[in-house]
């Protein structure tokens, strides 16, 4: 079954609540890329404040994983047993459906060597690295990291290494923006120490 599909799955309205556990499970094999793609995609659209750390959160349960090389996402008991509010969730999902659908109609397994034990390992220490920054509390500073992170997530979920790739891009851009708005601050404050 495509993203997509499983996406449409659990918007349907009989899914009012669904424990975490189940719905991972529903993923099978390709939960790493479903789960990234679950808590990055979101913070694509616009949120309340203070979304992007809550879903950066599991992302920095799960990305790590990846990075070590767990075959299968790993979560406290107390975790997989949290019911989730259906509900909140349905309403980003059905906005990220079209986009999904999209996606899978340009995306295939190519380049595949990019994937295996190693690929998979520097992808979850990418997407570790990105969730940090996810978290930050800087003006529009989730868009980057969020937007390397699902591309990261459907290269996983696809074994298409041309995502894999804009996913290493969208990377060294968001961490050099990164870079740059730390020198700003820190020329800011130098001058404000200064002038006092």
């Amino acid at each position: 079954m495509s993203l997509s599909a499983m996406l449409r799955d659990l918007c349907d309205l009989s899914h009012e609540t669904e424990d975490f556990g189940a719905l991972i499970g529903r993923f099978g094999r390709r939960a790493f890329g479903a789960l990234l793609f679950l808590f990055a995609a979101p913070n694509l659209l616009p949120l309340p404040p203070g979304s992007s750390t809550f879903l950066g959160a599991p992302l920095l349960l799960f990305a790590p994983q990846l990075a070590l090389g767990v075959t299968s996402p790993w979560m406290p008991a107390g975790l997989r047993a949290q019911r989730l509010d259906m509900g909140v969730l349905r309403g980003a999902f059905l906005k990220l459906v079209p986009r999904v659908e999209q996606v899978e109609r340009v995306s295939s397994a190519r380049l595949t060597f990019l994937f295996g034990p190693v690929g998979d390992r520097l992808i979850g220490v990418c997407c570790t690295v990105l969730a940090f920054v996810l978290m930050l509390p800087l003006p529009l500073g989730n868009l980057l990291p969020a937007t390397a992170i699902s591309l990261f997530a459907v290269a996983l979920l696809q074994r298409d290494g041309v995502f894999a790739l804009a996913g290493y891009v969208a990377t060294a851009v968001s961490l050099g923006v990164l870079a740059l708005a730390a020198g700003v601050i820190h020329r800011l404050f130098i001058v404000a120490m200064s002038s006092l």
